[in-house]
C-alpha cells in the first residue's frame, strides 16, 4: 500500500538513544531506593512519557518521585547524548528515499521536544525534521499507548489516520498506533518481535524500511 504519510518514533527508531537513557533511568530509578535493572526498565519503560514512569512507580511502591525528577532525569540523558548519541544505521538512507519520492513524514515521540531536539541536533537528523514535523506526547497531555499523538500528527499534517503508517520499535507504542486506526511498521532491533505482534510488519534491519514503505 502506498501511504500518504509515515509518522516515525524518536527513541530507538531515528536516534539509537534507548540504551543511554534506560540505563540512566535504571540507574536513577534505584538512587532513588526503587531497586531497577536495565532490563527492567526497557520492559517497563522503553516507548513511554514521562508521566507513566511516575504513575508506575506510585501504584507500586506507594510513593511519589521527587519534583525535581524529569529535570534531572533529563539533565543526565541530554549529557549522555552529547557525548554518545548516533542516529539508527541505515535510517539516514531511509530519510533521503523518502524525501527523493515525495513521501510526507514526521515525527511522534514520547519524549518532549527538548529532547527530541537535542537528539536530532546531536546526530544531525534535525536536517530533516523541521518544526512542523516534530510531535511529542508534551502537545496531546496522554503519551503512548493512547492514539491521541498520533492522531494529532495526523491532523496537524492533513492525513487520515488510515492513510498513515507509524514506524515503532515499543509495545506502547504499537497498541497507540492500533488503537488510531493506523498501519505499524514493527522495529525489532531491541524488541522481541513477539512483543510488537500489533505491527502488520516486522523488520530488524533499517535498511529494509524504504523497500517497506515505497
Amino acid at each position: 500500500m502506498r501511504y500518504d504519510l509515515v509518522i516515525f518514533d524518536n527513541d530507538g527508531v531515528l536516534v539509537d538513544s534507548e540504551p543511554i537513557s534506560n540505563r540512566l533511568l535504571a540507574a536513577y530509578l534505584t538512587e532513588l531506593g526503587h531497586p531497577t535493572s536495565y532490563e527492567d526498565s526497557i520492559r517497563d519503560y522503553m516507548g513511554s512519557a514521562m508521566h507513566r514512569i511516575h504513575d508506575l512507580i506510585l501504584e507500586r511502591t506507594g510513593q511519589r518521585l521527587p519534583e525535581d525528577f524529569d529535570d534531572v532525569f533529563h539533565a543526565r540523558v541530554f549529557a549522555a547524548f552529547e557525548r554518545e548519541l548516533r542516529p539508527v544505521t541505515g535510517v539516514t538512507g531511509v530519510l533521503e528515499k523518502l524525501a527523493a519520492d515525495g513521501l510526507p513524514y514526521c515525527v511522534a515521540s514520547s519524549g518532549s521536544h527538548a529532547r527530541i531536539r537535542v537528539g536530532h541536533r546531536t546526530t544531525g537528523l534535525d536536517r530533516w525534521f523541521a518544526e512542523e514535523r516534530i510531535f511529542s506526547s508534551e502537545d496531546v497531555g496522554r503519551g503512548k499507548p493512547a492514539p491521541d499523538l498520533f492522531l494529532h500528527a495526523a491532523e496537524r499534517m492533513g492525513v487520515a489516520p488510515e492513510r498513515c503508517v507509524v514506524v515503532e520499535d515499543s509495545p506502547l507504542g504499537v497498541q497507540a498506533a492500533v488503537a488510531a486506526g493506523m498501519d505499524v511498521y514493527g522495529f525489532t532491533a531491541m524488541t522481541p518481535a513477539a512483543r510488537l505482534a500489533g505491527a502488520g510488519e516486522l523488520f530488524s534491519d533499517m535498511g529494509e524500511l524504504a523497500d517497506l514503505l515505497i
